[in-house]
């Protein structure tokens, strides 16, 4: 039971991570290999923001907007010639909103993992009713399907390509925040995110948001299940082991129809 509700939390706070650069993909067709660094960034800022108010919630507000406006810059000035083309000393956070545990199956579980879950869920949730009912969602929506079209329909193509990096941008920043209570706020924390970013949306579908919220819960779960046999080091493998496969068999994604 602990195993499960452990990947449901790890498996969200990755799907927040799936989610920004799922959009990337599906949107400007960009290997964004620089999501960990943005996600590094935003824990950075959240934790400098929590040194100077003690305010954990105005930390996540700043590094998401922070973060927003860096991409955009960087999509701008960086990234936006490349669409159409192919493809200091560690510092431990320790600053978390919800103190407290609480004991399931005699062992102790805090409650800040559990609040991260849900805000993750939430913040998530907020995306997929922006995308679908939103009447800038909507033109992000009609850009993945045919930007040519789009653009004839009066839609500012390149707008919305800033827009959308600027949106992951947040996510990922959101994530380095809500993460870093985890294990620390580190130069490198967002490495091992960028990897299984990768994965997740290999694994549920290039430019599927519900397929990389669905492959993250899902990867999360498989690993923290392995972890009860191997170490959580060796247990990462089951993750490789998932896009192999995936790729084998269904090349277009565990959530995504195979063309006939």
């Amino acid at each position: 039971m602990i195993q499960t509700l452990h990947g449901l939390v790890n498996g969200m706070v990755l799907a927040m991570v799936a989610s920004g650069l799922t959009l990337i993909f599906g949107i400007m067709d960009i290997v964004n290999f620089a999501h960990g660094d943005l996600l590094m960034l935003g824990a950075f800022v959240g934790a400098s923001v929590v040194g100077v108010t003690g305010n954990y919630w105005l930390a996540l507000i700043v590094a998401a907007v922070v973060i927003a406006i860096l991409g955009a810059l960087l999509q701008v000035t960086t990234l936006r010639p490349l669409i159409g083309r192919d493809p200091l000393t560690t510092i431990l956070a320790t600053f978390e909103p919800v103190r407290g545990n609480f004991t399931l199956f005699h062992l102790q579980y805090p409650w800040y993992r559990i609040a991260t879950a849900i805000l993750a869920a939430l913040i998530i949730s907020g995306l997929w009713l922006f995308l679908k009912y939103g009447k800038y969602g909507i033109w992000i929506r009609a850009t993945t399907q045919d930007r040519v079209m789009a653009q004839a329909m009066g839609i500012p193509v390149p707008l919305v390509y800033t827009a959308v990096f600027a949106i992951g941008s947040a996510m990922a920043a959101a994530s380095g925040v809500l993460f870093g209570p985890f294990a620390g706020v580190t130069q490198t924390m967002g490495f091992d995110f960028t990897l299984r970013a990768f994965i997740v949306v290999v694994v549920g579908g290039m430019g599927n948001l519900g397929g990389s919220i669905l492959a993250s819960i899902f990867v999360s779960l498989l690993e923290s299940y392995a972890a009860i046999v191997v170490s959580p080091a060796q247990a990462v493998i089951v993750s490789f082991v998932v896009l192999v496969l995936t790729m084998l068999f269904r090349p277009t994604g565990l959530f995504v129809p195979t063309p006939k």
